[in-house]
C-alpha cells in the first residue's frame, strides 16, 4: 500500500487512483447480475466505450494480464514454500515428488492410504457397540451421496474404529453451491485519492523518516513471517455454471481445509440412518451412541525443529501456535483472519470480541489506576485520615456483644488511609467515565463488528433454517402444523404447554435465586457469630483485627461456597431448559445461556450486593441493637466504614475467580492430556507413540465443551459485570481485568491450537444473546454506582458537612480546610450505662483513662443521651439522607442521558464502510459485465474459427 499510495503499481493489484475514493479492504460480489446474463438489447461497442469512459475518469493504471490471470493464493500457498508438509502439498507437488510425497503423506496421518485424498472428517466408534446396523445403513448412504470411506482401527485399542472420510472435487462443487459458500472471484482493487506532486514528495520525505522510528511493536512482522499474507480476492457464491469466473488454481486446494470439512458436515446431517422421516443426521447418532465422535482433523502438528522465521511454518497449526498462542507473542495483536480460516467466523468472532474488550480495558485501567495514584498522593492532606489518626481521645464503642473491646478511633488509622485510596475526590468522575465508558465500549464493538463481518462476507449471510431438536420430535410428534417457511409439516407444541412449562421453569429459577440468598445469609450468621469469637482470640493479632479477619474468612468460605453452588446451577439449569422444550438448538442455547448467566451472577455478586448496601444500615443504636432471631446482633462496619469490606471482597473474589477459571480451563485439560499419554507409554513405549496417525492424536485430545464457547463468554461477561458494576468502589478492578485477559487470550489461544481437537469451523454475524446481557449489565452498573457513591461511600455527608456545617458553611467552598471537625460531627455520643444486659462489655474502658468509662462514641448522626429525645436522628441525618436521594437522581438522569447521547452520535456502520460498499458495488458490477464480456468475445472467436458464426448472435 506505501507503495501503490505514491501512484506506482505493485505487481500484485490493480491500483485505481480516484477523485473521494475509498480504500476496499475486502469483498462482497452479488452475483445476480452475472446470472441475469447479457442482455439482447444492449450493444455491445456502446458497453465496451463505457467501460474505457469509465477508465478515464478514474485514472485506471491497469494491467491486463496481471488482473485477469494473475491468481490469488489458495489458502495453503500461503504456507512457506520451502517447508510445505501435507497441509498445503497439491497435486501439482505430489506429481513432482512422486512416490516420496505419496510416503509422507501415508505416514502423517492427514491422507488416505494411497497419499492422495486429504482427510476431510473423522467418526470414530467401537466395534463392540451394538448399533451395528444403523451405522450400515448411514455409511452407505454416504457412499451414495459420492464422499469416500476408508477405515482404521486404533494403535491402542483394536475395539476403536476410525472412519475417514474424503470429498471429492464433484461432491464440494455440488455443495458449496447450495450452501453458497463465498469463493475467490477476482484481484483485490485499491481505490485511492488523487495525489499531486507537491503531495507525492511530501510521502517520500516521511516514508524516509518512518524508517528511523521504531516498527510498531503490536503488529506481528510480516517480512519474517510471509505467511501471514491475506487473500486480497473479492470473493462471490460459488456457482458450477460460472465457475470460469473464480481463480481455480488447483482445484485440490480451492477449498481450504476448514471449509471441506463443513461442506462435509453438512452432508452427514442430512444423511438418513434408519428407515423414517427423523432418522436422519450424525448428531442423532451422536446422541444414541452409534458414533463415539466426530470431529475434523487438526493440520499436523503445532511444534517444528525449525525456526519459523526462516524455514516458514510447517502448516498453519503450526503457524497460529508461533503467532497466536505463544506466550512470546503475547503483546502482539491477534492475527483473526488466520483463526478466522482456520477455525471459523464463530470462534474468530469471539477472540475478536474478546481482543476488543482487552484493548478497551487499557483506557478504563489506565483511568482507575490514575484515581487510586491520586489517592495515594493527597493521602499526607487528607484531613478526615489526619483526624481520625490524631483521635487518640475519642473512644468507640464495642463492635460486637461482650468479648469485643472499647477501641481508640485512631487504632483505625490504618484502615482510613486505605479506603481514602478508593474514596476519594476522583471517585465520582471514574463512576460516571466508567458508565460512558460501558456505553462507547459497546457501541464501538457494533462498528467493529460491521467491519468484521463485511472482511469476512457475513453481511449478506443468513443463518439457514435450523433443524428442530431430537428431543422436541419425539415428545410432540403426535400433533403436527405446517412450517410457514419450508412448507412442510413439523412436531408442533400447544401454547398452554408451552406457557404451563415456561411458568415451573421460571419457579425453578425463583427458588434457585432463593437458595443463593439463603447461603448468603449463612454468611451473615457466620460473620456475627465469628467476629465476637475472633474478639476473644488468644492471639493479638487476630484478636486487635477481628474484623478483617472476619471479613477475610467470610470471603474465602463464599468464594468456596459459589464454586459448589455453580456445580448445581449447571444441572439445574441444564434441567430446566429441557423442561422447557425448546425448538431449534439455538433456542436451547439462549434459554441455557440466559438461566446461567442469571444463576451465575446471582451468586457471584449477592454478597457483594450484601456488603455494599445492607451491611451496617440496619443494626440500630447501642442500647437498642437490632437482632436476627433476637439472639445475634448484626455486623456493623468499621469506624472507618464499610468501604474497605467492599473492597476486600471484591479484590478477593476477583483474583480467586479469575485464578480458577485459568486452572480449570488449561490446568485441567493439560493434565487429562498428560494423563492419556502416560497409560500410552506404559502400555506401548515412547517410541511406538511417534509414529501415531493424526487421527489418533487428535481423538487422545480433549473434545471442545459440549456448551461451545458458552464458558469463554460466561467467564469475560461476569468479569465485565465486575469491572463495572461496583467499580466506584475498587478503582482497580478495571487493570485487574486487563492483566487477567492479555493472559486469557494466550491460554485460550493455546487451549484451542494443542489441548482441544478441532472444532468444526461454523458462521456466526454476532456474539449472539450475550451482547444484550453486556447492554443490561450496563445499565444496573450506572444504578449500583450511584448507589455506592451515595451510600456506601462518604461523599454525600463530606459534601454537605462542607457547605453545611463546617468552617466554610455558606462560603461555596469545599477543600481540605473545610473538612476540619468532619470527623467528630460524624460521631454520636452514648451512655455506657444504657447497655443492654447482653451487649454490655466485660472491660470498663478503665485502661484508657484510669476511670471507668461513661461515655463512647459511634457511627450516626443521633441526639445526645441528655437531650429531649435521647438517640432521635439529628436535622444532618436527614440533610444527608435528602442530599443522597437528590445525587442518585441527578447521577442516574445525567449519565444515562450521556449513554443515549453517545449511543444516537455513533453510528454503527463506519462511513468510510459504508462508501466502501456502495463504490464497490458499483465498480464490481463494471468487472462483471467485463468478465462476461470477454468470455463472449472467446466463444464468438471460436464459433468463427470452426466456421459456425451466426449473424444474430449478441453482441
Amino acid at each position: 500500500m506505501e507503495a501503490s499510495s505514491s501512484g506506482i503499481t505493485n505487481g500484485k493489484n490493480k491500483v485505481f487512483h480516484a477523485e473521494g475514493g475509498v480504500d476496499l479492504q475486502n469483498h462482497q460480489l452479488d452475483m445476480q447480475t452475472l446470472s441475469d446474463g447479457p442482455k439482447s438489447d444492449v450493444d455491445f461497442s456502446e458497453i465496451l466505450n463505457a467501460i474505457q469512459e469509465m477508465a478515464k475518469d478514474v485514472n485506471i493504471f491497469f494491467d491486463e494480464l496481471e488482473a485477469v490471470n494473475s491468481p490469488c493464493k489458495d489458502d495453503d500457498s500461503l504456507l512457506h514454500p520451502g517447508n510445505l508438509t501435507s497441509t498445503s502439498e497439491d497435486t501439482s507437488r505430489l506429481e513432482a515428488g512422486g512416490e516420496k510425497v505419496r510416503e509422507r503423506n501415508k505416514s502423517n496421518g492427514l491422507y488416505f492410504r494411497d497419499g492422495k485424498c486429504r482427510i476431510d472428517y473423522i467418526l470414530v466408534y467401537r466395534k463392540s457397540n451394538p448399533q451395528t446396523e444403523k451405522r450400515e445403513v448411514f455409511e452407505r448412504n454416504i457412499r451414495a451421496e459420492g464422499l469416500q470411506m476408508e477405515k482404521e482401527s486404533s494403535l491402542i485399542n483394536s475395539d476403536i474404529i476410525f472412519v475417514k472420510l474424503h470429498a471429492p472435487w464433484e461432491v464440494l462443487g455440488r455443495y458449496a453451491e447450495q450452501m453458497n459458500v463465498r469463493m475467490p472471484f477476482r484481484r483485490k482493487i485499491y481505490y485511492l485519492p488523487r495525489r499531486y506532486k507537491f503531495m507525492s514528495r511530501i510521502d517520500k520525505q516521511i516514508s524516509r523518516f518512518r524508517r528511523w522510528l521504531p516498527k510498531k511493536p503490536m503488529r506481528l512482522d510480516k517480512e519474517t513471517l510471509p505467511d501471514l499474507e491475506e487473500n486480497d480476492c473479492y470473493t462471490a457464491p460459488f456457482s458450477q455454471q460460472r465457475i470460469h469466473h473464480f481463480i481455480i488454481h488447483n482445484k485440490d486446494t480451492f477449498f481450504n481445509n476448514a471449509t471441506r470439512s463443513r461442506i462435509v458436515h453438512h452432508i452427514l446431517q442430512r444423511i438418513k440412518y434408519e428407515e423414517g422421516k427423523n432418522k436422519i443426521g450424525l448428531n442423532r447418532l451422536l446422541t444414541n451412541g452409534s458414533y463415539e465422535a466426530a470431529f475434523p482433523l487438526h493440520e499436523g502438528s503445532y511444534r517444528s525443529k525449525n525456526s519459523i522465521k526462516t524455514h516458514g511454518a510447517v502448516n498453519h497449526r503450526h503457524l497460529l501456535y508461533e503467532c497466536w498462542a505463544s506466550w512470546s507473542v503475547w503483546y502482539k495483536y491477534q492475527p483473526l483472519d488466520l483463526v478466522r480460516r482456520y477455525f471459523g467466523e464463530k470462534i474468530g468472532l469471539y477472540f475478536a470480541w474478546l481482543g476488543w474488550y482487552t484493548g478497551m480495558l487499557f483506557p478504563a485501567a489506565f483511568i482507575g489506576l490514575f484515581v487510586f495514584l491520586y489517592g495515594v498522593t493527597t493521602l499526607d492532606h487528607c484531613q478526615v485520615s489526619k483526624e481520625v489518626c490524631q483521635a487518640t481521645d475519642i473512644i468507640m464503642c464495642p463492635v460486637c456483644d461482650k468479648y469485643c473491646p472499647f477501641m481508640r478511633l485512631s487504632d483505625s488509622c490504618v484502615y482510613a488511609k486505605v479506603t481514602h485510596l478508593f474514596d476519594n475526590g476522583a471517585t465520582v468522575f471514574f463512576a460516571v467515565f466508567m458508565a460512558v465508558w460501558a456505553t462507547v465500549f459497546l457501541e464501538f464493538w457494533k462498528r467493529r463488528r460491521a467491519v468484521i463481518a463485511y472482511d469476512w462476507d457475513l453481511i449478506d449471510w443468513e443463518e439457514e433454517e435450523e433443524e428442530i431438536r431430537p428431543q422436541f420430535e419425539a415428545k410432540y410428534s403426535k400433533k403436527e402444523r405446517m412450517n410457514p417457511i419450508s412448507g412442510k409439516p413439523e412436531p408442533y407444541q400447544a401454547f398452554t404447554d408451552k406457557c404451563s412449562r415456561l411458568i415451573v421453569s421460571a419457579s425453578g429459577i425463583f427458588f434457585m435465586i432463593c437458595v443463593v440468598i439463603a447461603a448468603v445469609f449463612g454468611i451473615v450468621i457466620y460473620r456475627v457469630v465469628t467476629v465476637s469469637t475472633f474478639a476473644a482470640f488468644k492471639w493479638a493479632l487476630i484478636r486487635n483485627n477481628s474484623q478483617v479477619a472476619t471479613t477475610g474468612t467470610a470471603v474465602c468460605i463464599n468464594f468456596c461456597i459459589i464454586m459448589l453452588l455453580n456445580v448445581l446451577y449447571e444441572k439445574v439449569a441444564l434441567l430446566l431448559t429441557n423442561l422447557e422444550q425448546p425448538r431449534t438448538e439455538s433456542e436451547w442455547e439462549n434459554s441455557f445461556t440466559l438461566k446461567m448467566f442469571l444463576f451465575q451472577f446471582v451468586n457471584l455478586n449477592s454478597s457483594t450486593f450484601y456488603i455494599a448496601f445492607f451491611l451496617g444500615r440496619f443494626t440500630g443504636h447501642p442500647g437498642a441493637y437490632l437482632r436476627l432471631i433476637n439472639r445475634w446482633r448484626l455486623e456493623e462496619c468499621h469506624p472507618s466504614g464499610c468501604l474497605i469490606d467492599l473492597c476486600m471482597q471484591m479484590g478477593i473474589i476477583m483474583v480467586l475467580k479469575q485464578t480458577w477459571n485459568n486452572f480449570m480451563e488449561l490446568g485441567y485439560p493439560l493434565i487429562q492430556n498428560w494423563w492419556t499419554r502416560r497409560k500410552v507409554r506404559q502400555e506401548h513405549g515412547t517410541e511406538r507413540k511417534i509414529n501415531f496417525p493424526q487421527w489418533e492424536k487428535d481423538y487422545n485430545l480433549q473434545p471442545m465443551n459440549a456448551y461451545g464457547l458458552f464458558d469463554e463468554y460466561l467467564e469475560m461477561i461476569l468479569q465485565f459485570g465486575f469491572t463495572t458494576i461496583f467499580v466506584a468502589a475498587f478503582p482497580l478492578a478495571p487493570l485487574l481485568a486487563l492483566l487477567n485477559n492479555i493472559i486469557e487470550i494466550r491460554l485460550d489461544a493455546y487451549k484451542f491450537v494443542t489441548q482441544w481437537r478441532r472444532p468444526l469451523a461454523s458462521r456466526a454475524k454476532d456474539i449472539g444473546i450475550w451482547y444484550g446481557i453486556l447492554e443490561g449489565i450496563g445499565i444496573l452498573s450506572v444504578i449500583t454506582n450511584a448507589f455506592v457513591i451515595a451510600i456506601t461511600s462518604d461523599f454525600i455527608p463530606r459534601l454537605v458537612y462542607a457547605y453545611k456545617y463546617g468552617p466554610c458553611a455558606g462560603q461555596g467552598e469545599a477543600g481540605q480546610k473545610c473538612m476540619v471537625g468532619y470527623v467528630n460531627a460524624s460521631l454520636s455520643v452514648f451512655r455506657i450505662s444504657d447497655f443492654e444486659n447482653r451487649s454490655e462489655p466485660e472491660s470498663d474502658g478503665s485502661e484508657f483513662s484510669g476511670t471507668p468509662l461513661k461515655y463512647c462514641r459511634y457511627r450516626d448522626y443521633r441526639d445526645p443521651p441528655h437531650s429531649l429525645a435521647p438517640y432521635g436522628y439529628t436535622l444532618q441525618f436527614w440533610h444527608v439522607l435528602a442530599a443522597r436521594l437528590a445525587f442518585i437522581i441527578v447521577f442516574e438522569h445525567l449519565v444515562f442521558c450521556i449513554k443515549h447521547l453517545i449511543s444516537y452520535l455513533i453510528p454503527d456502520l463506519p462511513k468510510d464502510l459504508r462508501d466502501r460498499m456502495r463504490r464497490e458495488k458499483y465498480l464490481i458490477q463494471e468487472m462483471m459485465y467485463e468478465a462476461e464480456l470477454e468470455r463472449l468475445q472467446k466463444e464468438r472467436k471460436e464459433r468463427k474459427k470452426n466456421g459456425k458464426a451466426h449473424h444474430n448472435e449478441w453482441p
